[in-house]
């Protein structure tokens, strides 16, 4: 069985979902085993779970506070993790402009506005909105590289996101420009900035920097950055000490959301491919609902729903898999 080479457009959805790509595995599995799934499903329930998290951590903390917490702890998590494994962040000094560009593309602003943005919609509509990344990538990488053009499959799947998005946050337009609208385009922004990450992030891979190590990098530069923002702009010491769920949900977010999901992303993409992978986008906004609605209370409109259905039809265009398993295409695939 020959090596199944991932395309272009795969290692930038890989990256737009938050994480620096390196394939190291010679043999990647187009079909997912048991255990690829177990991944895969673990993968969105901790995923799911950070937009609830987030949603807790929120009420009690500022959101740059937040973010710095989180990604302190995530980093240190992270050097304990290489130490444990006798490695070595080994970045060179030549890198480390790229890894806080990085950190501020793929974490400060998107954490950031995120955080905001729940603090005034619910988790479960920030998740749908989240998933819109991968779309967000296909636009990004079709004008700021040179391999990686969009066809008309593709433009059909950004179209069919980018209704999504419009049928969700229309409404709140047309009435008035209020919060909701506004933390709305924040997560929309938020993603925007992963996608833009994502091919910021194609770099590390000709440095041959290992993933692990871009991981601990940008999540050190990303505390070093938020840790005076957070002092200036929220004056944490100003508000009342955060209850332990807020502490509670910050330490999941950074050990289980951020430090361990890395972990659990970079192996299934070694072993069964980005484009597997990327199916996890489509199952964290069920995950997140369900989340918060169960614990947070919080209720999603129709046309929440509705959007929710046009992002992932877009997805499916992108990824093209179900498109293949269509009569027509399947018989033109086998004739040709």
């Amino acid at each position: 069985m020959k090596p199944v080479q991932p395309s272009e457009f795969e290692r930038n959805c890989a990256d737009a979902s938050g994480a620096p790509d390196v394939y190291a595995a010679p043999m990647i599995r187009t079909q997912m085993n048991g255990r690829d799934w177990l991944i895969l499903g673990s993968l969105a329930l901790i995923w799911g779970g950070a937009f609830f998290f987030i949603g807790v951590a929120v009420r009690h903390v500022p959101p740059l506070t937040y973010v710095w917490l989180r990604l302190s702890i995530a980093a240190a998590a992270m050097w304990l993790f290489l130490r444990f494994k006798g490695q070595s962040v080994d970045l060179p000094r030549s890198a480390w402009g790229s890894i806080v560009l990085l950190a501020l593309l793929n974490n400060a602003v998107p954490f950031a506005l995120f955080g905001w943005g729940q603090t005034h919609i619910a988790s479960g509509l920030a998740s749908i909105l989240n998933a819109t990344t991968p779309i967000w990538g296909v636009v990004v990488a079709h004008f700021l590289t040179h391999d990686e053009r969009m066809s008309p499959r593709k433009i059909a799947g950004v179209l069919l996101g980018f209704g999504g998005v419009a049928v969700m946050i229309g409404p709140s337009l047309l009435s008035s420009l209020g919060s909701s609208a506004l933390a709305q385009l924040a997560c929309v922004t938020a993603s925007l900035s992963y996608a833009l990450a994502a091919v910021w992030a194609r770099r590390f891979r000709k440095m041959g920097v290992s993933p692990m190590s871009v991981t601990t990098g940008q999540l050190t530069a990303g505390a070093a950055m938020m840790l005076p923002v957070a002092l200036l702009v929220d004056r944490p010491w100003t508000h009342a000490f955060p209850p332990l769920t807020a502490w509670g949900a910050i330490i999941a977010l950074a050990l289980l959301c951020t430090a361990f999901g890395y972990v659990l992303y970079f192996r299934l993409i070694e072993t069964s491919g980005a484009t597997n992978a990327l199916l996890v986008t489509l199952l964290v906004p069920p995950v997140a609902i369900l989340l918060g609605g169960l614990f947070l209370g919080e209720k999603l409109a129709p046309q929440d729903f509705a959007g929710l259905g046009l992002i992932a039809l877009g997805l499916a265009a992108i990824d093209g898999r179900l498109l293949s398993l269509l009569p027509g295409r399947r018989r033109l695939r086998q004739a040709a």
